[in-house]
């Protein structure tokens, strides 16, 4: 179920009261003097400026500098102005005086305000048992913090439904004294719904006193996005949580008694960049420690890093001690379709678990008491007889005297002849996927068919959701033998199951098909995405509005499974969110080494991890590999990276030292090294290696830097390192002894071509251990 599926078919029919309106607001913005070809724009003017100046004053003294404008503010021309945790505003401009505004020294780039997606399409259990150590509720208990967090979870999302027992404060403390956010009043919300777990809420509408109120003006949740992903990082214990019957069990979020904060920068339309932005700017006032966004670009429109909402607030959030993870995108099985890569996210992947929704299509014959099983994979609360007593047909040898064979194999909507196929189950392809399986299913049940089996390789593994109709998916090896069975038997009989939730399936976790792959195209010198999460059929809070997804005499559930890189990345926060909580001292770096160092890359079946379509899985799909809750919060030896070493980065990316100091608000002069270039990228001190165009004849050596923070203050770790044939690689020294007073050292890493075997990509992993604690550096080479 995807509540975005039918976004574009609202109607926006105007009635001639709403056309006289908006007629109305129309002339009065222009008596006012707006232009009617200006564009919401924003305007990136870097760090914030000195906190004792005004900055909404230096911002519309900025538009009407540019604009000639004597009444910027009265004519809505500033939308809204950031001054938190870095300094811009979004502002209504012309095409002309945008490209005037970014020739001002103080501004650091101007962009059309841009609309961002949404990424959805057992696991906190799966995650426990797969990693085989202690359950994580006790994780935490020898620092008192399991009952007593004061970890502060920011989510930028579509709202939040408050009355969910997932939000539920018993038995929590009183809020932080350090909180400065607030519980902004809405359309059917009001201040008491915040309390000890939910303690802020925001929305964003714009400023200017030319946009009327709308029914979007409130923190509620109205799609369910936003409430599914609060849940899932930081939900409250609900016991005898379920969907219709389905995954029953206790839905919990990755850190329990974190706090939480919504601030909801999406509606129906989307992601707006200047709310996006606002958020952010919100989030580093209020006080939180990890912010969670399901949310990015589109992999086919990535803007650079000065023009990307996500990356310019989360580059300022760091800067401010606070973690950023994000989705990765739902862009695959493409490659290099790995969006939110900026090396100060935390970017996340999504995987499949070991629970399974099959629902099965049962064969037989007329006459005959033989049947056959094929497992099949879907949602359905179907009520058909149990037994295979309904006819089955091949949709392309149903199709109607206007349709292609193509067009009724796959069943498309309108290709079908009603007659052929009126009370038989239809087994459908799924090549063309212009049309959803959805619509296919509904075009099967408006002539009169009984049921549908889809035969879909990459989405088996990912159960959707057909309400009441019986449908299933099948695998291509499935289908070949159904349809052995149709052209084989006299008179061939179905049924379709409904739905059974199997647990401990194997192999998991896989890369879900949808999840986006790497290399990034910004810059293949960092290894994206840099970890994975669960992030199919995923149990979760949701809001309980009715609908024909309901089946018959049941309420509408508080609860819903959904897929997506959206479910994989509040995992990912929810225990990042347990390791501030252990470890309030440490930083955004030293949380994400922690995450991304003690990932592992093997299923449940002890094997290489691989993609749900059974092909092997690389560090271009999953990263690090799949998070270990437990291991994440004692990892040994973590990885810092400074604000210092970001800037570096900008250097090296290509930026010019006068926008690096805007950006960083350093004072005085600032000059990016000598030698910076993109080759460079490599050596920024990050919990991956990744390294573009390997010279064969002088390789490439690239340093890295590693703090102890163990308890054993005196240990010695040494290298391991696991290497694919062709290629050389040394670690200098091999050997790292820690003490009190050498808590951080060095080492080099030497790749270097052995042979002509090397693949264009090639990957492996430096491990250090001292016995007790494992650190994997993942890298991956690509030769020239």
């Amino acid at each position: 179920m995807n509540p975005f599926m039918d976004m574009k078919r609202y109607s926006y029919c105007l009635n001639a009261m709403l056309f006289q309106f908006f007629l109305f607001v129309l002339l009065s913005l222009l008596s006012e003097g707006i232009e009617s070809d200006t564009t919401v724009y924003i305007v990136y003017m870097g760090a914030p400026g000195n906190k004792n100046e005004d900055p909404v004053s230096d911002h519309l003294e900025l538009i009407s500098s540019i604009t000639a404008s004597k009444k910027p503010h009265s004519q809505g021309l500033l939308v809204r102005s950031y001054m938190n945790g870095f300094s811009g505003f979004a502002a209504r401009l012309t095409a002309q005086h945008a490209a005037a505004m970014a020739k001002q020294p103080q501004v650091v780039s101007v962009f059309v305000d841009p609309f961002l997606q949404l990424h959805t399409t057992r696991s906190w259990d799966f995650l426990q048992e797969h990693t085989e150590l202690e359950p994580y509720s006790d994780m935490d208990s020898d620092s008192g913090s399991r009952n007593n967090t004061n970890t502060i979870i920011g989510l930028l999302d579509t709202g939040v439904w408050p009355e969910s027992p997932s939000f539920d404060d018993m038995d929590m403390g009183a809020i932080p004294a350090r909180w400065k956010g607030v519980c902004m009043e809405g359309k059917d919300f009001n201040s008491s719904y915040c309390n000890r777990k939910l303690i802020g809420a925001r929305y964003y509408k714009d400023n200017s006193p030319s946009v009327a109120w709308t029914a979007q003006d409130t923190p509620r949740d109205t799609l369910g996005h936003g409430t599914h992903t609060s849940s899932t990082a930081a939900g409250s214990l609900v016991a005898g949580a379920n969907y219709y019957g389905l995954a029953a069990g206790i839905a919990k979020g990755g850190s329990p008694t974190s706090r939480l904060a919504v601030y909801k920068v999406c509606t129906e339309e989307g992601c707006k960049g200047s709310a996006i932005l606002a958020a952010f700017d919100d989030a580093i006032g209020d006080g939180v420690d990890i912010l969670s966004l399901s949310l990015g670009a589109s992999p086919f429109f990535k803007p650079d890093f000065v023009n990307d909402p996500i990356a310019i607030g989360a580059f300022h959030a760091t800067q401010h001690g606070i973690l950023v993870v994000c989705s990765a995108g739902n862009g695959g099985p493409d490659s290099s379709s790995v969006v939110n890569s900026a090396p100060w996210i935390l970017t996340v992947a999504a995987t499949t678990i070991d629970r399974d929704f099959e629902s099965d299509l049962v064969l037989g014959s007329g006459g005959s008491t033989t049947t056959k099983t094929i497992k099949g994979e879907a949602i359905n609360f179907s009520n058909l007889n149990k037994s295979p007593v309904y006819p089955l047909i091949y949709g392309g040898t149903a199709g109607s005297n206007s349709s292609s064979q193509d067009e009724a194999s796959n069943c498309n909507p309108g290709s079908l002849d009603g007659e052929k196929i009126k009370g038989k189950i239809v087994l459908c392809q799924h090549t063309d996927q212009g049309y959803s399986k959805k619509e296919k299913m509904n075009g099967v049940k408006s002539l009169g068919g009984f049921g549908v089996a889809l035969v879909d390789n990459e989405e088996r593994y990912v159960a959707f959701d057909y309400d009441t109709f019986p449908a299933t998916a099948l695998s291509s090896a499935s289908a070949k033998e159904v349809l052995s069975h149709i052209n084989s038997t006299r008179n061939p009989v179905a049924t379709i199951l409904p739905t059974v939730a199997v647990t401990k399936f194997k192999p998991a976790p896989t890369v879900a098909y949808f999840s986006s792959r790497g290399p990034s195209t910004d810059t293949k010198n960092i290894l994206k995405p840099d970890v994975a999460a669960p992030g199919v059929n995923i149990l979760a809070a949701y809001i309980p509005t009715s609908g024909s997804s309901v089946p018959p005499g049941q309420s509408p559930s508080q609860f819903n499974l959904l897929s997506g890189t959206s479910m994989a990345c509040p995992h990912v926060s929810g225990i990042a969110a347990l390791i501030k909580s252990k470890h309030p001292t440490w930083s955004p770096s030293a949380i994400r080494s922690a995450i991304m160092t003690t990932a592992t890359e093997t299923d449940n079946s002890k094997a290489q991890m691989t993609t749900d379509s059974g092909s092997s899985a690389t560090p271009y799909d999953y990263g690090t590999g799949e998070v270990n809750p437990t291991g994440a919060l004692q990892p040994g030896l973590i990885y810092e990276t400074s604000g210092e070493d970001y800037f570096f980065f900008l250097c090296n990316y290509g930026y010019n030292s006068s926008s690096i100091k805007i950006i960083s608000g350093k004072t005085g002069n600032y000059t990016c090294p000598s030698n910076s270039s993109i080759e460079s990228i490599s050596d920024l001190n990050y919990p991956s290696i990744a390294i573009v165009n390997l010279d064969n004849k002088s390789g490439k050596t690239v340093k890295r830097t590693v703090t102890n923070v163990g308890i054993d203050m005196e240990t010695i770790y040494t290298a391991t390192v696991k290497a694919p044939k062709g290629l050389d690689v040394k670690v200098s020294p091999d050997r790292l002894q820690f003490t009190e007073t050498s808590k951080s050292l060095s080492y080099q890493v030497t790749f270097a071509s052995s042979g002509s075997s090397i693949k264009k990509d090639a990957f492996g992993s430096i491990t250090w251990s001292n016995g007790k604690h494992s650190v994997k550096t993942t890298f991956v080479v690509s030769v020239s």
